[in-house]
């Protein structure tokens, strides 16, 4: 009798861990969609991103709705994704994405909204290894400089030419480059292992050869693979 209880409490422990797994993954599929939505809005605005920034960029990382009322318990907390160009010289492919993590900072009255997106342009190699190893605090670890829009518009100021990371919001419709100064970018690894189903580095997953993007990235991939199949110098 023993046995056999120890064999149902056993089972019982497995399906709920299994149960657990698929919500988390099916949470990480819901961000990663999220992701894809925003940047589709995002690159359909008329005072968008510069193609000329755009081409440029080694990675990108998108997160969205980050809420105002996070930062008043005790600072802000937003989780997204990031892509990037494949290859260790990022001149490949736009890649399978990572989830990534935003904290800190103090930007919670940004355009007064209750919900904030960002997206952020990691311009440089050095920029893009650094958020792939470990966390990394913007303005301190790396440099970062709000960023240009207009689509036929140019970056050619010494502090767009000089940041290793461009940083943009959009809320209630409008879209501008912000000071996200202070705020910390990190690898998300428990949702990467939701996600692919096993424990991998950021590094492997976005540089490859790592796993395909999950069905549900592949809106956010396909849109940067139109908006900027091939990276310029």
């Amino acid at each position: 009798m023993k046995n056999f209880l120890g064999l149902i409490v056993a089972i019982l422990l497995m399906a709920s861990t299994t149960l657990a797994e698929t919500e988390d993954a099916k949470k990480q599929d819901g961000r990663l969609q999220n992701a894809g939505q925003v940047m589709s809005e995002v690159l359909k605005m008329p005072d968008s991103i510069p193609q000329y920034v755009l081409d440029r960029t080694k990675c990108v990382v998108v997160i969205p709705s980050v809420l105002k009322a996070a930062f008043i318990v005790g600072g802000s907390y937003g989780r997204g994704a990031m892509v990037c160009r494949s290859g260790n010289d990022f001149t490949g492919p736009w890649g399978a994405p990572s989830m990534m993590t935003l904290e800190g900072g103090s930007f919670g009255l940004q355009l007064g909204a209750d919900a904030t997106d960002f997206v952020l342009l990691v311009m440089n190699e050095r920029g893009a290894t650094s958020l792939l190893r470990s966390k990394v605090k913007l303005g301190a670890d790396i440099t970062a400089a709000a960023g240009p829009i207009g689509r036929a518009a140019e970056a050619d100021t010494d502090a767009y030419m000089r940041a290793e990371i461009l940083t943009y919001s959009r809320a209630r419709g409008l879209f501008a480059g912000v000071s996200l100064e202070g705020t910390t970018l990190r690898p998300d690894h428990d949702a990467n292992e939701a996600l692919y189903g096993r424990r991998m580095s950021a590094r492997d997953i976005v540089l490859g050869p790592g796993p395909a993007t999950p069905a549900a990235g592949k809106q956010l991939v396909g849109l940067l693979d139109n908006a900027s199949p091939h990276p310029v110098s």
